[in-house]
């Protein structure tokens, strides 16, 4: 009877041996997600294609939820970072934009046409995450309290109106914009001689129906097109004045509650994520590369033309040329000469580095 016993407590322990470190950690039952557009948007399918990966490769031990539409955070989606921390959320796919007021560096994507005026801007934005100036800002986030796993990207922000195209900067005298409550947003919008007007996401749609704002700036594929924005706006303009970063987190004591081996299985389904998003974000307006990847994934949208699915709605769209950029780029100077100083003028040049190597 002993040997039978000595038998099955060690043929037991072989077998929990066996098994992959991650299964035997107790793990939530589900891991909350936060994404603040609504689940038609890039930005959530993004977090959706991440969260499917992680529970195929995982075998289910993993599950998390994705909650769109900033269920997580009573639709105020500056508070998303520190309910991150604090725990309330365990995972976020969040924009550096609502992120910023607790992270300064945050900042630097949102200089005004800094990334526009360089002659490929796509490659600009990924040699500043790949770079010296990104681990700087994975550096400053983590430095606040969370655990970085990867970039996404909801796209280059782009701007509607419903009141005539908007060809330079005199064109934006006397609008009202809805911005994000961020102060740089609403320093360059006032630089320019529109009327920002400072609304979260939720409240959007019912100040364009109530016309209580002229227009906003979001990016095409990510929001605008997902949105249907012709049904509040009819003049589209191609300015590409920042770009909209996301960063998957997680809550760093949720982080520390993984194993080594899940840890680098939840690194790596973020950089398969960060492909499909930046794939979802740029496809249409990059010669084809999107457009590529998200067939050879089979997960190709029903809009592949942003730009003729406008025109078609309607839309008349306006797509700004590098001298017509530039006078905007000159219109902002003292916004992005007060903002380096804020950021970190360290932290600017070693982007302006980052993009002057892939020039």
């Amino acid at each position: 009877m002993k040997k039978w016993f000595l038998f099955s407590l060690v043929t037991l322990c072989a077998m929990f041996l066996s098994l992959p470190q991650g299964a035997l950690a107790e793990y939530k039952t589900e891991y909350r997600l936060s994404v603040v557009p609504g689940p038609s948007s890039g930005w959530a399918q993004t977090a959706e294609y991440f969260a499917a990966l992680v529970k195929e490769r995982s075998q289910g031990r993993i599950n998390i939820k994705v909650y769109p539409g900033a269920q997580l955070m009573a639709g105020k989606q500056t508070s998303e970072f520190l309910l991150l921390r604090n725990g309330s959320i365990d995972f976020s796919l969040a924009s550096t934009i609502n992120w910023s007021p607790q992270i300064k560096e945050l900042n630097l994507t949102a200089l005004p046409f800094f990334l526009a005026v360089e002659p490929d801007r796509y490659k600009a934005m990924d040699a500043i995450m790949a770079g010296k100036s990104g681990k700087m800002i994975i550096q400053s986030v983590e430095s606040k309290g969370v655990k970085f796993i990867g970039w996404a990207e909801n796209g280059f922000r782009e701007l509607t109106t419903s009141k005539g195209p908007i060809n330079s900067p005199q064109d934006m005298k006397g609008l009202k914009i809805r911005v994000v409550g961020s102060p740089i947003f609403i320093e360059t919008f006032r630089q320019l001689g529109a009327n920002p007007v400072n609304m979260n996401w939720s409240e959007a749609t019912t100040g364009f129906q109530q016309g209580l704002v002229d227009g906003q700036e979001n990016p095409t594929n990510g929001i605008n097109i997902p949105l249907k924005i012709w049904d509040f706006h009819k003049f589209h303009c191609d300015w590409h004045y920042i770009i909209d970063p996301l960063l998957l987190c997680a809550n760093s004591k949720v982080w520390e509650g993984f194993s080594p081996e899940d840890q680098k299985l939840l690194t790596s389904c973020a950089t398969e994520a960060e492909q499909y998003g930046k794939a979802l974000s740029r496809l249409g307006m990059d010669k084809g590369a999107s457009l590529a990847l998200l067939q050879k994934l089979n997960k190709v949208p029903a809009v592949t033309d942003p730009y003729a699915c406008m025109q078609e709605h309607g839309m008349t769209v306006v797509r700004l040329s590098a001298d017509d950029i530039q006078r905007f780029y000159t219109a902002t100077a003292p916004v992005r000469e007060k903002w380096s100083k804020a950021i970190g003028e360290d932290l600017v040049k070693a982007a302006q580095d980052d993009m002057a190597a892939v020039r």
